[in-house]
């Protein structure tokens, strides 16, 4: 959700803001622009639409410079038109721009047109442009400017500002919002992920809260929300330039799917090593783990699907009573406080702005053990939290999570066995089951991916259709719950999902022959149930395309479409069952032309609440 791209170097930083915001792309976003700091002063250009787009213009108007900053907007204050796209500029061409919500900024703007600015825009960003001005005007400085400015501002922010009469500095600072810095040769850079800068430097500096990083050519300096000047360590991105390459496939997200066996095996590469052992998440995490009473699981989105599949498993196997808390609700309602909770946050990015607030609010609440599952080292989510398990899924680009879904439910199971072990709940012969499973994971998600045909066959039938019904039971809920948010998100498709058993409390009013009905049908405990339950379907005239086990005894049928997987995975096999959902959602919205990986209205990293 919107990206933020700056150089500071003796070459034309165009190309450099040019390339960052294309790899920043995946974020989402409606309109583009970029400032350079040029011989003759600042020049702007700003467009609606793709980065593509901005690139033509900038090229069209022959603009250069080596100092700049650059910006993709995802609209929230302000309709998506070039007139309210960053950077924004104030007096004397100083130009910001921004990520975040300022959340008092009407009161900021009456206040600063009584002081004589006039605004252009309808976003919240402008007022920190003038805001800065005004600051800067008084006191001459551009850094004590930023901070005097931030100082006003109520919400979160990540802004880097650049004005003509400082023409080899930018001033940079941070608070809610992810920002962090490059370092070169000689030359520096800031971004709101690091896979913006991959060109050109893989070391990077990671703001913390409340900083602000004072950059000339001859090199950086970071203060603290309190002024002081502190270091910050440089860090070597894991993260490899390739990872933002195509290759032969049509889309990343098609290429994420396929990456699913190697990201998941990277991701238990060290459980498999070491076995279910409580340093797999940090030291010092025997000391957290013992005594804990209960787990409360905080996410957003696919993530949360993931952490009501871990509240199956940590139950299940560790013996522990475990909620999962949309995190955006969990900070708005009164909460029991218990001190011998673990609080376990999953974000893909570990940026994600609903579940860090409600991380710092459990922590508030004084939950002082907490655990991480993230896809990203020094994110502010695991800076945040005591302990940590990082999913190695590499960058994923498509909006629609897929691989990181995977990966974290390898993280969480592992989770379950590793809080189960510590509690003395796990014999020995069952460890060993849980390990063996693991290790055969990823060859059996690569016999999954293998069904991509048969899938592509069902998504011409599903091509036309306006609603869709997923239907699944137990830990196969939660997989059900994702399948139908993949389909609604890249379609567009309308899709809900249900327990099976809960048809005949409602969902079976909307079944007829133009409602799919997608049923998850593992053979388990509870397949007969399920298999009663879509009798329910078939006897109301309903579509049935069923998942089902190679050995769970279900036949094609007119009107029952099925799709064998392979044998029953036990505990693991949510992990299997979401593949044919994620090929589902992919080939549906080939055969519809939607664009698959900026799907409209989505944002691959929500940053703001």
């Amino acid at each position: 959700m919107c990206g933020i791209v700056g150089a500071v170097a003796q070459r034309n930083v165009v190309p450099i803001l040019l390339e960052g915001l294309k790899r920043l792309e995946y974020r989402g976003y409606d309109s583009a622009g970029l400032a350079v700091l040029a011989a003759d002063g600042l020049q702007r250009v700003r467009s609606v639409g793709r980065v593509a787009a901005l690139a033509a213009e900038a090229q069209a108007l022959g603009v250069r410079g080596t100092v700049g900053i650059a910006h993709t907007r995802w609209a929230t204050h302000g309709a998506p038109t070039e007139r309210n796209a960053h950077p924004h500029v104030s007096r004397d061409q100083l130009a910001v721009v921004h990520n975040g919500i300022i959340e008092n900024h009407e009161q900021l703007r009456a206040e600063l047109m009584v002081a004589g600015y006039a605004f252009s825009s309808d976003t919240d960003t402008e007022v920190i442009a003038h805001l800065v001005h005004r600051h800067w005007s008084a006191c001459g400085d551009l850094a004590l400017a930023v901070r005097e400015a931030v100082s006003r501002l109520h919400g979160a922010y990540a802004i880097a500002c650049i004005v003509p009469t400082a023409p080899d500095r930018m001033v940079c600072a941070r608070r809610g919002s992810p920002l962090l810095l490059g370092v070169g040769i000689e030359e520096y850079f800031v971004a709101s992920d690091a896979s913006a800068l991959l060109p050109v430097t893989q070391r990077m500096v990671y703001l913390e809260e409340g900083d602000i990083a004072d950059i000339t050519l001859q090199g950086y300096s970071v203060s603290d929300a309190q002024g002081v000047v502190v270091q910050r360590g440089v860090h070597l991105s894991e993260l490899s330039g390739e990872t933002a390459e195509l290759g032969p496939y049509r889309h990343f997200m098609q290429k994420e799917i396929a990456e699913q066996p190697r990201a998941i095996g990277d991701t238990i590469e060290a459980t498999l090593g070491r076995g279910f052992v409580p340093e797999l998440f940090g030291a010092g995490a025997a000391g957290v783990f013992d005594g804990i009473d209960s787990v409360t699981v905080l996410a957003c989105g696919t993530s949360f699907y993931a952490g009501l599949v871990a509240r199956y498993w940590i139950e299940a196997i560790a013996q522990l009573p475990c909620s999962a808390e949309v995190a955006s609700e969990y900070r708005y309602r009164e909460t029991v406080r218990n001190p011998r909770t673990l609080i376990v946050t999953i974000s893909q990015s570990g940026e994600t702005a609903d579940t860090l607030a409600a991380l710092k609010h459990a922590q508030v609440q004084g939950h002082v053990r907490s655990l991480a599952i993230c896809n990203v080292p020094e994110s502010a989510i695991v800076r945040a939290s005591t302990l940590s398990m990082l999913t190695r899924a590499g960058m994923e680009i498509g909006v629609a999570s897929t691989k990181a879904f995977t990966t974290q439910l390898a993280a969480l199971f592992t989770l379950a066995v590793t809080l189960a072990k510590a509690r003395g709940v796990l014999a020995a012969e069952r460890e060993a089951e849980y390990l063996d499973a693991l290790r055969r994971l990823p060859g059996k998600v690569q016999h999954v991916l293998n069904l991509e045909a048969q899938l592509s066959v069902w998504a011409e039938r599903f091509a036309d259709k306006h609603h869709a019904l997923f239907l699944g039971r137990g830990v196969h809920y939660p997989i059900a719950l994702e399948g139908a948010l993949k389909l609604k998100e890249i379609s567009y498709i309308h899709a809900e999902a249900y327990p099976a058993g809960e048809l005949k409390h409602g969902p079976l009013a909307l079944v007829d022959a133009d409602m799919p009905v997608i049923a998850i049908a593992p053979n388990d405990a509870l397949l007969e149930k399920l298999k009663s339950n879509l009798q329910e379907v078939k006897a109301r005239g309903g579509e049935l395309y069923v998942l089902a086990d190679n050995d769970s005894q279900f036949q094609a049928e007119p009107g029952v479409h099925v799709i064998r997987m392979p044998d029953h995975e036990g505990i693991l096999s949510p992990v299997l069952h979401v593949i044919p959902l994620q090929l589902l959602a992919y080939h549906t919205a080939l055969q519809k032309g939607t664009d698959v990986d900026k799907p409209r209205n989505l944002a691959k990293s929500v940053t703001v609440e």
